[in-house]
């Protein structure tokens, strides 16, 4: 990996939504740790335990636990040990996404309400809850991040539910570093490009989604999760101070080509 300055040097961050070694969260984690930062993590579930656990050990995460955002107390008590353990919150990256596999793959016509608000409660308002419990911790400022993509704005063939729900979240983005902007929290929604990661594997005709994004692109190839974790990381730094509220494209520019 690069090598790059502790820019982030005893910075506090966590990052929610690491699944294996292939997560966009990941490339966050480990970009921020090599920048200097100390590292939270956390897994959804026991089956992920096993894949998050090695990674969770390279960073020298100083908290390692269950988040499971639907579940009542949970989210809370991550803050509260966030609280006992560091007293302060520097960094906040939210990159989960859920949508029950019927109707994200049922097209929009096809989706049910209760399948729309499951995504719209895991994918966009968990953002809204987070950040609610991060701010208090953030006293001295701090930074928060959404994961989006480019489906919020136009229509990408497939994916279905999830862009009215990156929609959302995207808006939550701007709303809430206006309402943050004045005790010094800077809110960006990050939109990385096509990744061959678990999460985009409940996707159709995924492979078809890469290869068009690697053609339009135009550094003419695909990002990896280390562009994403890079990008955030200059985000999080005093070099990025008067920036809030945008959408963040990291995607080789293929976001500007029809």
């Amino acid at each position: 990996m690069t090598d790059i300055p502790l820019v982030l040097r005893n910075q506090k961050a966590l990052v929610v939504g690491v699944a294996n070694s292939d997560s966009i969260a990941y490339g966050c984690a480990k970009a921020f740790h090599a920048a200097g930062a100390d590292i939270a993590l956390t897994y959804v579930n026991e089956k992920t335990r096993g894949y998050v656990a090695p990674l969770a050990e390279e960073l020298d995460a100083a908290i390692f636990r269950l988040l499971d955002v639907t579940a009542n107390g949970q989210l809370e008590a991550l803050f509260d040990e966030i609280r006992e353990r560091w007293g302060r919150l520097d960094i906040l990256v939210h990159s989960i996404a859920f949508a029950p596999k019927e109707d994200l793959q049922g097209g929009l016509l096809n989706c049910s309400a209760e399948g729309f608000a499951k995504a719209m409660d895991v994918s966009c308002h968990s953002f809204i809850r987070m950040a609610k419990l991060a701010a208090p911790l953030m006293s001295e400022g701090g930074t928060m991040f959404a994961m989006t993509y480019l489906g919020a704005n136009c229509v990408v063939p497939n994916y279905n539910v999830m862009g009215p729900v990156k929609a959302a979240l995207e808006a939550s983005c701007r709303y809430l570093a206006y309402e943050l902007g004045p005790s010094g929290i800077r809110v960006h929604a990050i939109s990385p490009g096509p990744l061959k990661t678990r999460a985009a594997g409940g996707l159709k005709d995924f492979d078809t989604l890469l290869n068009e994004a690697a053609h339009r692109a135009p550094v003419g190839e695909l990002i990896d999760i280390m562009d994403v974790g890079y990008a955030c990381t200059y985000l999080a730094t005093p070099f990025a101070r008067r920036v809030t509220g945008g959408t963040v494209y990291v995607d080789g520019g293929a976001h500007i080509v029809v």
